[in-house]
């Protein structure tokens, strides 16, 4: 391989994993944009988009325990089939049930259940299996490559769902979506890297609390994950996107697609420049001063009037994040022995995904009562608050270096 590609693209499994995952994202990020904007048709409510959030969190927050002590338990790869085989069939209801006009807000709502249970177990098996097809050395690279991946998804998939829903309508990006999934499961059918069951870890409630304890004892790890709940908590309001292209910038679904891409397109290029390079050593401080930036740029798109001043905010914002995010996952999986992994990514999917999507029902519910932005700058700086405070009572995370 060239030498100038990031070091973790030089695995083989890695490298069709992480290009099949690239594909399957983008997908995913056209699906998500365009349930928002079917719901926002079907309701004209911020409410309605905020109980969005709710129903694709709470399948998480109930079964992600469980589906950590399963990634531990089982063949990964496995069960990442059975999962990824879930999440393509829902698409597949989607398109079906809008082209035959029998679509509602009940049943997007149900189908983001569904969806939210699927990637209760879904998670914590992929996340805990990019470990395993890189070397220690190249777990860095990996992380960075893996979250650049996905934010160009975020990037390329909103920005052609914006184009799509113009033109023909949900019911093609339903499809796209549904065949996505397709790359992975092919992927995880050929790979040379062949997980096996861990007798050692049995299924049960021991094995929850033995994960739980794990991040008890680590308080760098334990201290990551109530800054990333509580910073995309307040930070939180992408399901307020239809509202601002369509009622405060005026720029339509055209414009909502692009919206939806700035945060990954700055995102993206700060993974880009992090996947070639190592990290510094002062990771901890490095962290705090991400998580502020992300929401004084939040802060700025709420209270923005201009639509290239919102693109450039949210673009900085989805930079902080990446920055953020590279370095806290990759101290965690460093620091998580493998048959741990699994129970340790479930517990932080439970702060990482509950912090945004329980943000959304937040940030409706103040939308509601004070207006849109109010919801989102007002969410922006308390971000920056949680950043300052985390800062003044956890010296282990302002100290914490890695050489």
């Amino acid at each position: 391989m060239p030498a100038r590609l990031p070091p973790a693209l030089r695995h083989r499994d890695y490298r069709n994993y992480a290009t099949a995952q690239l594909l399957s994202n983008a997908g995913t990020q056209m699906q998500q944009v365009a349930v928002v904007w079917q719901l926002y048709v079907f309701t004209r409510s911020p409410l309605a988009l905020g109980i969005l959030g709710f129903f694709r969190i709470a399948p998480i927050l109930l079964f992600a325990l469980g589906g950590g002590v399963v990634a531990d338990a089982f063949d990964r790869r496995r069960l990442m089939i059975f999962t990824q085989s879930t999440l393509a069939v829902v698409s597949a209801v989607l398109a079906v049930t809008t082209a035959l006009g029998v679509g509602s807000p009940p049943l997007l709502y149900a189908l983001a259940a569904v969806a939210g249970t699927a990637v209760a177990f879904d998670a914590p098996a992929r996340h805990s299996l990019v470990p395993a097809l890189v070397p220690p050395e190249d777990l860095s690279s990996a992380m960075s490559v893996g979250f650049t991946g996905w934010q160009v998804a975020s990037v390329a998939g909103p920005a052609i769902a914006g184009v799509l829903l113009a033109w023909k309508g949900p019911v093609l990006i339903f499809t796209v979506d549904a065949i996505s999934f397709l790359a992975v499961i092919a992927v995880l059918l050929t790979m040379s890297h062949r997980g096996a069951a861990r007798p050692e870890t049995q299924v049960g409630l021991e094995a929850v609390k033995e994960g739980i304890r794990f991040v008890r004892r680590q308080p760098v790890i334990r201290t990551t994950m109530l800054l990333d709940f509580f910073g995309t908590f307040f930070g939180g309001s992408l399901l307020l996107m239809p509202i601002f292209a369509n009622e405060l910038l005026h720029v339509g679904p055209r414009g909502l697609g692009v919206l939806y891409a700035a945060q990954p397109a700055g995102a993206a290029l700060a993974g880009i420049f992090l996947a070639t390079r190592s990290l510094p050593p002062a990771q901890g401080k490095l962290i705090l001063w991400a998580v502020a930036i992300y929401g004084a740029a939040v802060a700025v798109f709420g209270a923005s009037r201009s639509f290239p001043v919102s693109l450039l905010a949210l673009a900085i914002s989805g930079a902080a994040d990446t920055v953020s995010t590279v370095i806290r996952q990759t101290l965690r999986n460093l620091l998580t022995p493998d048959a741990l992994r699994g129970r340790m990514t479930s517990l932080n999917m439970m702060f990482f995904m509950g912090g945004p999507q329980l943000g959304e029902v937040e940030a409706g519910a103040v939308a509601r009562a004070f207006g849109p932005r109010i919801s989102v700058a007002s969410g922006g700086l308390l971000c920056v608050a949680v950043a300052a405070v985390t800062a003044a009572i956890s010296p282990a995370l302002r100290r914490y270096r890695r050489g």
